[in-house]
């Protein structure tokens, strides 16, 4: 009986070589493999990726959303149908592995599907309160959506009631601005009338220049005068140009000359009033007597000449 009951761990090392490494195959699977298909290009919403990044998210629509919905329900079904799968192996395989080996008794397997029943009407309650929440949640999505487009209309009826009014209100004053218009047309009209009026009188006064409107050859005459004239006042501007140097240094000269009497000037003054302050006082500077005595020698002078004639 010892021979014919196998060892436990020659059996798992037979099994590895038979299927490969156990913690490889046991472990959980992807989940991208078991729904990943490299070769389709357009892949359905079941079997797509479960790379969040290939959602069109940039523009969602209730469609696009839909379809993510039922994808990630098909995934998450399959992961939980691939965990179950491979827990279940690993657990059996433990199970018939094991030192000693794990038996399981009809009373315990009662008591699991007790329990397991107990978890399934908890876990449908929990469902059930889930779909009552979304139901709810969509029926309120909607009641939203509906008062949105309610409001949208509203808004709508605001804006066009808005652009009437405002086009009603242009039209007021374009009104407002065509009932000045015949105003402004007359007296535009007034004006130039007088304006005709005054051209007729022009054209028919004596002077033939006093018009803009001369025949051809006096205006070839008058145009000759004028050239002649300008050619006048070139050839005077351009002796005015030479001259204009000289001049400047003369002027320079005669600047320069008056500052200096301008300084003999003040120079002379400041010795009047001071000559005049010292009279006042009674002080004599000598110029007095100075004075004097030239009158005196001019006047003796004087009748010399006068008797010498």
């Amino acid at each position: 009986m010892a021979s014919e009951t196998p060892d436990p761990l020659r059996a798992l090392q037979q099994l590895e070589q038979e299927q490969g490494d156990l913690k490889k195959r046991l472990a959980i699977i992807r989940i991208s493999e078991p729904i990943s298909d490299a070769g389709d290009s357009n892949p359905s919403p079941s079997k797509r990726r479960s790379d969040v990044s290939m959602s069109n998210w940039n523009d969602p629509t209730p469609a696009s959303l839909e379809a993510d919905l039922t994808h990630y329900k098909e995934l998450f079904s399959k992961l939980r149908f691939s965990y179950l799968e491979q827990v279940t192996k690993e657990k059996f395989l433990r199970a018939i592995v094991g030192d000693p080996p794990l038996v399981v008794g009809h009373n315990e397997n009662v008591e699991m599907e007790t329990q397991l029943a107990k978890v399934k009407a908890e876990l449908k309650a929990q469902k059930e309160e889930a779909r009552l929440m979304i139901e709810e949640m969509e029926t309120m999505g909607r009641e939203l959506a509906s008062r949105m487009a309610s409001l949208l209309t509203l808004l709508l009826q605001w804006l066009t009631l808005n652009t009437c009014i405002t086009g009603y209100k242009n039209v007021e004053v374009q009104m407002k601005q065509l009932s000045t218009l015949p105003d402004a047309i007359e007296n535009l009209e007034s004006t130039i009338a007088g304006l005709r009026a005054k051209q007729v009188a022009g054209m028919d006064s004596s002077d033939p220049r006093s018009s803009q409107n001369l025949p051809l050859p006096a205006t070839r005459a008058l145009l000759s005068e004028r050239e002649a004239e300008l050619a006048a006042l070139n050839r005077q501007i351009a002796a005015v140009q030479n001259t204009l140097p000289r001049k400047t240094r003369e002027a320079e000269a005669l600047e320069r000359e008056c500052t200096v009497l301008e300084r003999r000037k003040d120079e002379a003054i400041t010795q009047a009033h001071e000559a005049q302050r010292k009279k006042q006082e009674g002080e004599s500077d000598g110029l007095e007597e100075m004075g004097r005595w030239y009158r005196g020698a001019e006047k003796t002078l004087k009748e010399m000449v006068d008797v010498e004639g």
